[in-house]
């Protein structure tokens, strides 16, 4: 693997000597009109230049559109093929029969797979901000099946409205009969698919990296540009702590290989997508990288994260928690307040009898619910501004393109 880096580096040099020997082009010039572009593309935001932003946004829409649908004109056959498919399965899902069972529970587990695959891919990406949906979701959806598992002595919810809403079952269990393991149980196929996400979600660095490496060229990527530099200066004495971090990820996953992967995926690691760039970089195969980083999230840290979780809300240690706010000299009582509430009100909803009983809106609920729509929002906004600044790259390398034909 490190003599297949090695052959790309000379290669990539090689053609980085011939274009400067042959347009004679000074490479430190080319670095510092790289850098004004790269400020300029960053500059367009919807904050600073609205119009533009927008224009530009539309502009790309179009233009990823237009590449598309000349993809698929190409390729007709696959077309038919899937527009076939996907007739027959809406004939199938819409004629009544005695298949209509199977179809609603074939329907019912995709869309919570889907769902929570989703989520994990949005997490790899950090919904534009690094704030994880762990926190946002699936932390909390345990938290929650915790707290009901040991408020209703079962784990047994009723399915339906489980797990859109937890209920206590009717039939009443034996304080103390929940263990650990049922809740982990529990909320497995969850975890595990939110795992898989993000497992999936790492996988665009890996797919840049090795592109850029056997094409020999440097792509448009502040990650990617600062893994090279920090190779460039991999001996120099002055680099940083963050810097040396990433260089310790960047040797265990080029020289352990597949087991280096997996120990940087089955833990919590905010540097794992410097582990995808060094993979593909290094041309390490696809399913050594994606299957080390498949089992490393969805099955191991996902196993240390839902642990942790569960035992954080289990029962005593929350009645922990909030007695020790309390405890809080001058504004204890002020604080424990609202969490009393929160923890009683959840109590109710898991039972039956009090389904029907309005309940207040906690501030705890309030201000969760207000910080989830600002991140989707900030995450289109995010959106918004990465495709603008795509297509004005589009325009600067039209500009470099003609002038070199002049």
């Amino acid at each position: 693997m490190a003599e297949n880096g090695k052959n790309c580096d000379q290669r990539r040099v090689a053609m980085n000597k011939e274009q400067y020997n042959g347009n004679f082009t000074d490479p430190s010039s080319m670095n510092e009109k790289k850098k004004r572009d790269r400020e300029e593309r960053q500059n367009i935001v919807l904050w600073r230049q609205p119009l533009i932003t927008l224009q530009y946004f539309s502009l790309e829409i179009l233009v990823i559109l237009k590449d598309w649908t000349s993809k698929l004109w190409h390729r007709q056959n696959i077309v038919v093929s899937c527009l076939l498919l996907l007739a027959v399965l809406i004939a199938t899902y819409y004629v009544e029969g005695a298949h209509q069972q199977y179809v609603q529970r074939i329907e019912k587990q995709f869309l919570l797979y889907a769902y929570w695959i989703g989520l994990g891919i949005l997490s790899s990406v950090g919904l534009g901000t690094g704030l994880h949906t762990f926190l946002l979701y699936l932390g909390p959806h345990i938290a929650s099946v915790t707290l009901a598992a040991y408020e209703c002595n079962s784990v047994n919810f009723p399915e339906p409205p489980y797990p859109d809403q937890i209920i206590c079952p009717d039939q009443e269990g034996i304080e103390g009969s929940v263990s650990l393991w049922s809740i982990i149980s529990k909320v497995r196929i969850e975890a595990c698919m939110w795992g898989v996400g993000t497992a999936i979600g790492e996988l665009p660095p890996y797919f840049m990296a090795r592109a850029a490496r056997l094409s020999g060229a440097e792509p448009d990527d502040e990650e990617y540009q600062e893994f090279e530099e920090m190779l460039e200066h991999a001996e120099a004495a002055q680099i940083g702590l963050c810097s040396r971090a990433k260089l310790a990820v960047q040797n265990l996953v080029q020289k352990v290989g597949f087991f280096g992967i997996l120990a940087c995926a089955s833990i919590p690691n905010p540097l794992f997508d410097l582990a995808g760039i060094t993979c593909g970089h290094f041309l390490v195969p696809f399913w050594t990288f994606f299957g080390a980083t498949l089992i490393g999230k969805a099955i191991i840290k996902m196993h240390i994260q839902k642990i942790f979780v569960i035992i954080t809300f289990s029962k005593h240690i929350v009645e922990q928690m909030v007695a020790f706010i309390g405890a809080v000299p001058g504004i204890g009582p002020s604080l424990q307040k609202p969490f009393q509430e929160y923890l009683e009100a959840q109590r109710k909803l898991h039972h039956r009898s009090e389904m029907g009983a309005p309940q207040g809106e906690n501030w705890l609920s309030w201000m969760f619910e207000k910080l989830v729509i600002a991140m989707v929002c900030y995450f289109i906004l995010s959106i918004i501004n990465s495709m603008a600044q795509s297509y004005a790259k589009r325009i600067q390398q039209r500009i470099k393109s003609e002038e070199k034909t002049k």
